[in-house]
Order: C-alpha cells, then structure tokens, then sequence
C-alpha cells in the first residue's frame, strides 16, 4: 500500500489511546510533537500503568506503576500533551472486554475528539516487538470504543447517567501496522520525540541506544513514502469512521 505524505493538520482534538506508557512516544510523538506545534489539542489514555515493565525485582509493581506514570507525565510535557488519563487495567492481563471498552468509550465522550489515535489489533510478524498482547488488546478495545460504543447512546447507559454524551469520531489512526497509508514528516520533531522516550529511564535506561534504533525506523518510513534523503518519518494507517 503506498503511503500518502499528510501531516493531518485539519483537526482540533486527537486523543491517543495506548496500552502502555512508552508506546505512543515509541510510535507517534513526533507525530504529536508536530499536531501540538501547530495548535492542535492531544490528550492521552493510557490503559495500564505499565506496573509488569523493567526487569528490577527489588521494585514493588505498585511503585513500578507510580514510576511509569510519572515518566509518561514528563515525556508528555516534552510534545505538549498535559492532558492523561490512567485507567489502571493489569499490564501483561489486559483484554478487550466490555470494561476496558466502557472506560475507553468514557474518555472519548469526556475529550470528544475529532481523531483517535492507537495501536493495531492484528499481529505484525514482521515487526513481533510491536505486537504485545496488551498492543493487540488496546487497540481492539479502542476500535471498538470508537465504533460502535462512543457514539451509542444505548451503550453502556451507566456513561450516560454520569453525563457523558455520545461522541462519533470521525476517523482512527491505527500506529505499528503493516498496512499504513499515511507518513507525517517528524524531522523537525525529533529532538522531541527522543526527548520523550529518553524520559522512560525504568525502560531505556540511559537511551543510549535510542538513536540509531529511531533513524533506522524513521528513515526507512520517510524513504518509503519517497520523502527527501535526510528526513524521518512515522506512519499510520488511516481509517475513515464516519
């Protein structure tokens, strides 16, 4: 599928529903360093605290929890969202169940955004990193909390009670899939982007490594969709859901 270049500038809200802190500043935040720069209000919804990441046996999960929110709240800062929402489902356990699309659907009628952003629900074997169980479950939660749950009023009445009105999003953009059909150039973002993940010190420790790991992606993203040499890019797959 060849990639459209489209920075996606022609919205007011996006909300970016994840599964773990870390993940939208691996996969998009140079892409919401740029929709930020240029007006554009970015909230986040992380569905697990990341409690189950790092390898340090002597941290508690609830302390690893409090880290990891912590470290999002920072590198959220460093691409202009202050906007978060931590749900608190198990990492490692999450599935796509009628809670977790409640909580999601709550979120969206709360920031009523005109795109969601998040991750893909189908398995990409050529890239396993990006296909954690929680990624997978995240994401089809997501979709279907977009379509048909957010913009149901017979859905989930309980949101409805709270005052939470129904909300259509008019279009997704699902990140780390291997059918992507729109590339937005980060380059001028970058420094933000790598900003971001190197605030994930429980995760990347130093991020020492993080550089030549993100050129290397982005460059074959902007070289795919036939960007200049020297440019870095992300990519999405877009879904209209109107």
């Amino acid at each position: 599928m060849s990639l459209v270049v489209d920075p996606g500038l022609d919205v007011e809200r996006v909300l970016m529903v994840l599964a773990h802190p870390d993940d939208v500043d691996f996969g998009a935040a140079g892409t919401v360093a740029l929709w930020t720069a240029n007006g554009i209000e970015v909230a986040y919804c992380l569905v697990t605290d990341g409690d189950a990441g790092g390898s340090d046996h002597s941290i508690s999960r609830a302390e690893m929890a409090a880290i990891r929110r912590e470290e999002q709240t920072e590198a959220a800062r460093h691409v202009g969202v202050f906007d978060l929402t931590f749900l608190g489902f198990p990492d490692g356990r999450l599935q796509p169940d009628l809670e977790v699309r409640k909580a999601i659907s709550g979120v969206i009628r709360r920031f009523r955004p005109d795109r969601v952003v998040c991750q893909s629900p189908e398995r990409n074997w050529e890239r396993i990193y990006a296909s954690h169980p929680d990624h997978l479950a995240a994401g089809e939660a997501a979709a279907c909390a977009v379509y048909p749950d957010a913009r149901n009023p017979f859905a989930f009445p309980e949101l409805l009670e709270a005052g939470l009105e129904p909300h259509s999003v008019p279009e997704m953009w699902v990140m780390a899939i291997d059918k992507s059909n729109r590339a937005v150039d980060v380059t001028d973002h970058y420094d933000a982007k790598l900003a971001a993940l190197s605030a994930h010190q429980s995760q990347v420790g130093d991020g020492a490594h993080l550089h030549e790991l993100l050129t290397n992606w982005m460059t074959g993203t902007a070289e795919a969709a036939g960007m200049p040499e020297g440019r870095l890019a992300e990519a999405f797959l877009v879904v209209s859901t109107a």
